[in-house]
């Protein structure tokens, strides 16, 4: 299966964050959402970086007191890993567990147009899984139709 055919498949809704968005607000956008990382664009809507979960809790652990004063800017990731709609799903996989992430932006030139997380791959692998074993368990009985 290919990015493009997952993507189809979820919800389109993306929630993005800006660098300017103070460290409280982003926090407050992914526990609303039920999300745990969001793509963070520039004003002209270009994805610059990425802050999750995780980029949080250390800059709260880190900081303190101080933490109600940082932004988005100041913890995001900037060094991005994306993906395109082009790439298999197998491939994504290999990128999220070699380089240790959980979310992959997918692009299309500039433009952010889908985000997918280790829990999207998993899904997707697991009714590969399935579909492949109803096949093998129907042609091992003699009830495949081919």
């Amino acid at each position: 299966m290919l990015v493009k055919d997952l993507l189809r498949q979820k919800d389109r809704r993306l929630v993005t964050t800006t660098a300017g968005t103070d460290l409280e607000t982003a926090m407050g956008q992914l526990i609303d959402n039920r999300i745990s990382c969001l793509p963070v664009l520039d004003d002209t809507g270009k994805l610059i970086a990425i802050i999750s979960d995780k980029d949080i809790f250390r800059a709260v652990y880190e900081s303190k007191e101080q933490f109600r004063e940082l932004t988005v800017g100041d913890e995001m990731t900037r060094d991005l890993i994306v993906g395109v709609g082009d790439d298999s799903i197998s491939y994504i996989a290999g990128l999220m567990t070699n380089n240790r992430i959980r979310h992959i932006p997918i692009v299309e030139g500039d433009a952010l147009v889908g985000l997918l997380s280790v829990g999207d791959i998993v899904k997707t692998q697991m009714e590969d899984i399935k579909i492949e074993n109803r096949y093998l368990k129907d042609f091992i009985q003699g009830t495949y139709p081919g």
